[in-house]
Formats: structure tokens, C-alpha cells, sequence
């Protein structure tokens, strides 16, 4: 069954907007004022919206869109499609008009980044069903870990006044591919499940349903204690799991596409199943059947650790690895990248692999909670990449990004933060897309194709991820930041009372005689939860990959690498490479300023400047840190500290988790 919608879509002419140069735009900055003739046979929300992104951006030949049930579409499923060129128009078909909407942005993305339209013969299908943005906003309006202002979300005025800005983000997300978004924070409220805040909930889904785009929400375990007044949460008790079956029915009454739910658990003392001596499995299969007959789903995250003698790397594999298979088909095990905690570098999560009877989809972290936040440039396309080298993309059925979007103009506080939001929409739909393409993509639709400008911001993009773990935390260092708000640099940082596993010290286990965290057959024997063929590898030393190095093992400081450095000098080197990086960054950006609108060159500037100076900061910190240990002395070649030691302890950085600081946080001397 073929129907067309036929799009006679005939331009004069094409001009961008002066009102376009700002960040706020995104990706999505073209334009049109020339006039269209559409022919359109069938409407609806999404396919009116599909018509009038190519009216607004297409300068090409005619475009045919056909709903499709044949063999070939149904097999793409409901969001794929094809692209063809057939004599002097394009045939775009999909099994869904949601499918032809992403269709009609991936055109556009062709034309906007120079491909050849003459002879398109493409067929698309996502890698992944579920590709969702979780976002940690409050309801107060904060957004933990966020850098870009307060939420989005203008809880206090909705459902009465709906902001522009709430079609523009559907939009940004639609053209990239992600359907799904998770309104609040997993240290969720459970206001969010009161009749009120539902209320405001389905005005948001309402905007966002003809983009494709569906709502979710965290819940607190403990929201029939809170809402329902009773006397436990415990996923086996009736009223409980009644409680949960009423308040579903009525979100589904109001909400019929909803999503389902996130659940944060038993972890950093969120309420949960374990508080009633049941397993995660028994609270997320009681979420699950109340969520299966509406086709909602649950995620339950494995971010877990409590104070135990065990490696903090070890502990979500322990508790949930004996779970393999008890879960629901509806619930999907919700598993951070890495081990820790989304570390500039981390060895991939041992769950990815282990688990091989239950659902897993892979936490990102969008926001730069350990990158330096807003204010330093970390494209995190290679860390993402360098994730999928080791985690077949088949092996996961969903991915979730935890989102760096807030209220600030330009969205993301940062304009190549923006870059971080477009790559996780692409990888969702593609993981084998590679960091150069999505880089290219990027930089061509928010700035220009001038390759003046393109070629070497390309390269600043794709260095940019490996600068920020050598100036701070290079050869698998990781955890060694300032209390509270992980922004600046404090290995020695020591608060009274506080669990060891919050501190750095735990982490860097820096000594007279070494460096770095053995978690070898001779240490926490973390090493042993991966397959033999990596355990074998990284449990060595002398095999051991450098950038895992101090992961890994506690190494002498006089430990020879394979390029013949002690790892003292080689410590030095790396710090020091990652400070000329950045300042090499900004070098290559005051070159640039020809190419751009002066309010984004100077925001960029303005940020490459304290990332350089944060730089500096961590590099001296670190090193004359570590060297009080090491007794060792600098190589005369790397730059000699700015700072003294006994100033960088006196910091006090005084931020919290829910903002990026301003240019003055770190001491300045340059």
C-alpha cells in the first residue's frame, strides 16, 4: 500500500535571516523566504510539520512523500525510511509519518552539509526503538548537574502558558532523531505524579506528540507513601502495587502515549526495594505490570553504591549481575558508560556484556559534569566512540543521554556544547556513525562550510575530548575533584566525616611508592568482571594500555613506559601537553573571527580563555600535588607552575551542583 503526498516544492531563491546568527538556533538554521506550491493529498499534525521544514529549508528538486506498507518499509519499522531520487524529483517513503518527518530533517541535513543530491538511494532505520534525553531538572526549577540556567520546564506557569521554546526543543530533537524525553530529575519529586503537576505534564506531551516525541518521568519508589498515605512502598505488598495500577491508568487517560518511567533506587539514599529486603527485580516487575497493558516501559538504573569494603568500580556489577534474567521484558536496565561515575575516561561499564538475558540500555552524560562543565570546549563524539569499541551497538536495546539544555539563549551555556546534544541524537539513531562525520555535520549546519573555518575547527573538535583528560586526569586518573560540585581540581581534598569513596584520595591512592588504583588479581580484583580476553590484558601491567594505566594498577613512580619515561615524567608531559592543547584551541579560534557572528566569536572566546586558565590550575595543582609524594623533579622541558601549592589549597570554589561558575572561580595569574 503506497499514499502519496506530493510536494511540488519550487524555490527562486534562498537567504538566511540576520536573526539567525545567535546560538539559539541550534543546528537548525536555515531559512527561506521564497515562496512554495504543495500539493498534499494528506494532513495531520506531523506530516504539516514535515511540509513545512522542507518548504522552509528545501532549495531542490520536487519532493513526493508516500506512506509505505511494503516489504522493504515495514522491515525499516515505524521510524525508518527511504530517500530516492527518481527522474527529476525525490521519492521519500516511510511506514510512519513520524518516519517521514525524520525523512524530511535527514534531507535538509544533506543539502545543508554539501552531498550530492543527484542520485539519493538511501534506506534508514535507527540502531535503537528508545533514544531518550534524561533530564535532571527539579520542579523548583534547578537542574542538577546543569550549565546552561534553570529548566526549561516553567512548571509554575504551565499548563496555562506554553512557551515557544517548548516546540523549538521538539523540533531540535525530531531533527536529530531522538524520541523520547524524561522531564525530571531521577532524585525525583513525587510531586510529579500529583493531579496537579500531571495536568502540566500532559500539556508538554501535547507539544511534543507531532514531533514524535514522547514524555517520561522519573518517580520516587516512595510515591505511595507520599501521595497515597501508606504505610510502605514494598513492591510486593496489594495496595501498593494498586496504588501503582491507579496512578498509571490515570496517567494514560490523560497521556496515551506516554512512556513510562525512570527509577534512581537504593543509590545515594533514594528510597527503593532493597528498604524492604526485596531485590531490584522485584521493585522494577511491579513498576513493569502496571505499566505493560498501555506498551510503557521501565528504566532502572544500575547506579548503585553504598559504603562497603568493596571497589566502588565493582558494586552495581555485584548487585545486579545475579539479577540477569529476572527482570520483566517492559524494563530495561538503565547502566552508566562506565564503571564509576562518567569520568573524563573510564573502561566501559563490566554490566555491558554480563548481563545477557535483560534489556540494557547505556547512560550518557551530555552535560559535562566532570569536563568542565560549560566553560571548557570537550566534544564527546571520541568518548562515546571509544565506549562502542568495546560494546557491540547490538548488544544494548536503548540509549538515554543526560541532557545539557537549559533556559540560557544559546541552550547549552556553551555553543560547542550544543555539538554534545546533536552527536547523542545522531549516535542514538547511528553508533557507527564517526566522530569526523557528526564533527562535520555540526560545524557545517551552525556556522558555515567555508573550509577555512571547517577544517580546523574540525580538528579542535576532535583533540578537544583528549586535552581535557591530559590536563585532568591523564593515564586512567579519575575522581580527583573538588568536593561537592566536581568543577576544579582538589586530589588532596579531605572533608571530616566524609565516606572514604568520596573522596580523591580513594581514588588516586597516591604514596611514596606509587600511583593509581590497583584493582588487578593483587588488588580489588575489579578486572576479573570482564571476559577473560580484556582481564587478561588490563590485570597486567606491562599489557595494561596506558590511558588505563592508573585504572587499573598503583604503578612506581619510577615505572619505565613504552616510550621510556618514568611514569613521573610521563605524568608531567601529559599535563602539560593537555595545557598547550587548549591554549592552542584558543590560538586557532581568534583565527576564526571572519568566519562568524561577533556575539558567538566572543562567547567562545570568553570560555576558551578560562578553559585555558583552568588549565593551568589543574596542572599545577596535580603535579605539585602528586609530587610530594613522588619526591621526584620536574623535566625542565614542561612549564614551569604558575601557581604555588599552598595557594591552590586555599581555593574554595563557592558553587554548587546546579550552575556553571563565572570566569573568576579559579585563581587567574595569566
Amino acid at each position: 500500500m503506497i499514499r502519496n503526498l506530493f510536494l511540488g516544492l519550487l524555490f527562486c531563491g534562498w537567504t538566511l535571516g540576520a536573526s539567525a546568527e545567535d546560538g539559539s538556533r541550534l543546528w537548525l538554521r536555515q531559512d527561506t523566504t521564497a515562496s512554495a506550491t504543495i500539493d498534499c493529498l494528506l494532513h495531520s499534525q506531523t506530516l504539516n510539520i514535515a511540509q513545512r521544514e522542507l518548504n522552509r529549508s528545501w532549495k531542490g528538486v520536487p519532493v513526493t512523500l508516500q506512506l509505505c506498507a511494503d516489504k522493504e518499509h515495514l522491515a525499516l519499522g515505524k521510524d525508518g525510511y527511504t530517500i530516492r531520487t527518481d527522474k527529476n524529483h525525490i521519492v521519500i517513503g516511510s511506514l510512519s509519518e513520524t518516519g517521514l518527518l525524520y525523512a524530511a530533517y535527514h534531507l535538509i541535513r544533506l543539502q545543508e552539509t554539501d552531498i550530492d543530491l543527484g542520485h539519493l538511494d538511501i534506506k534508514e532505520k535507527p540502531a535503537y526503538e528508545y533514544r531518550i534525553l534524561n533530564h535532571w531538572d527539579n520542579l523548583d526549577g534547578t537542574i542538577e548537574r546543569g550549565y546552561a540556567g534553570h529548566s526549561l520546564w516553567k512548571w509554575e506557569e504551565l499548563p496555562d502558558v506554553l512557551s515557544p521554546r517548548y516546540e523549538a526543543y521538539a523540533r531540535a530533537n525530531a531533527s536529530i532523531g531522538i524520541n523520547g524525553t524524561v522531564l525530571n530529575n531521577v532524585n525525583a519529586s513525587p510531586e510529579i505524579l500529583s493531579d496537579a503537576y500531571l495536568l502540566k505534564v500532559k500539556a508538554l506531551a501535547d507539544v511534543f506528540r507531532p514531533y514524535g516525541l514522547k514524555v517520561y518521568l522519573s518517580v520516587n519508589f516512595a510515591s505511595p507513601m507520599v501521595l497515597g498515605k501508606l504505610a510502605t512502598a514494598d513492591p510486593l505488598n496489594t495496595e501498593v502495587s494498586e496504588w501503582w495500577k491507579k496512578k498509571v491508568y490515570e496517567i494514560y487517560s490523560q497521556i496515551p502515549d506516554f512512556g513510562g518511567f525512570l527509577v534512581k533506587a537504593n543509590s545515594e539514599g533514594q528510597p527503593g526495594p532493597c528498604d524492604y529486603h526485596r531485590t531490584h527485580a522485584e521493585g522494577a516487575n511491579m513498576l513493569a505490570e502496571a505499566l505493560k497493558p498501555y506498551g510503557g516501559i521501565v528504566m532502572w538504573r544500575a547506579f548503585v553504591y553504598s559504603p562497603s569494603d568493596n571497589d566502588r568500580a565493582k558494586q552495581a556489577y555485584l548487585e545486579f549481575q545475579p539479577l540477569d534474567g529476572k527482570f520483566l521484558d517492559n524494563v530495561i536496565v538503565q547502566v552508566k558508560n562506565g564503571p564509576i561515575d562518567f569520568q573524563p575516561r573510564e573502561p566501559y561499564s563490566p554490566l555491558f556484556g554480563a548481563m545477557k538475558h535483560t534489556p540494557l540500555m547505556a547512560e550518557f552524560q551530555v552535560t559535562q559534569e566532570y569536563l568542565g562543565h560549560s566553560n571548557h570546549l570537550a566534544y564527546l563524539a571520541p568518548m562515546w566512540k571509544e565506549f562502542f569499541r568495546y560494546v557491540d551497538p547490538d548488544m544494548l536495546r536503548a540509549v538515554a543521554g543526560v541532557t545539557n539544555i537549559g533556559d540560557d539563549v544559546n541552550w547549552c551555556g556553551h555553543d560547542f556544547a550544543q555539538a554534545n546534544w546533536y552527536t547523542f541524537g545522531r549516535l542514538a539513531w547511528n553508533p557507527r556513525l564517526s566522530s569526523e562525520e557528526i564533527a562535520d555535520e555540526w560545524l557545517k549546519q551552525t556556522f558555515t562550510s567555508n573550509k577555512d573555518f571547517l577544517v580546523p575547527m574540525r580538528e579542535v573538535m576532535l583533540e578537544s575530548r583528549e586535552a581535557v583528560v591530559n590536563y585532568m586526569m591523564p593515564l586512567g586518573l579519575h575522581h580527583i575533584f573538588a568536593w561537592g560540585h566536581h568543577y576544579g581540581p582538589e586530589p588532596w581534598c579531605e572533608i571530616e566525616g566524609a565516606r572514604p569513596d568520596w573522596l580523591p584520595s580513594y581514588y588516586h591512592r597516591a604514596d611514596s611508592e606509587g600511583l593509581g588504583f590497583d584493582r588487578s588479581g593483587t588488588g580489588s580484583n575489579a578486572v576479573s568482571q570482564y571476559p577473560d580476553s580484556l582481564a587478561n590484558i588490563w590485570g597486567t601491567l606491562d599489557t595494561c594500555p596506558e590511558e588505563f594505566l592508573l585504572w587499573f594498577h598503583h604503578v612506581p613512580w619510577t615505572y619505565k613506559l613504552k616510550d621510556g619515561y618514568t611514569l613521573w615524567e610521563e605524568l608531567c608531559y601529559k599535563y602539560d601537553t593537555g595545557l598547550k592543547e587548549v591554549r592552542r584551541f584558543r590560538d586557532t579560534w581568534n583565527q576564526m573571527r571572519p568566519y562568524i557572528d561577533t556575539e558567538r566569536y566572543e562567547a567562545v572566546a570568553k570560555r576558551l580563555d578560562i578553559q585555558v586558565n583552568d588549565a593551568v590550575c589543574w596542572k599545577d595543582a596535580c603535579l605539585l600535588y602528586f609530587q610530594s609524594f613522588s619526591k621526584m623533579k620536574f623535566p625542565k622541558d614542561i612549564e614551569k607552575a604558575t601557581f604555588r601549592l599552598k595557594e591552590l589549597k586555599k581555593v574554595h570554589l563557592p558553587i554548587t551542583n546546579f550552575e556553571c561558575p563565572g570566569a573568576d572561580i579559579l585563581p587567574r595569574k595569566e
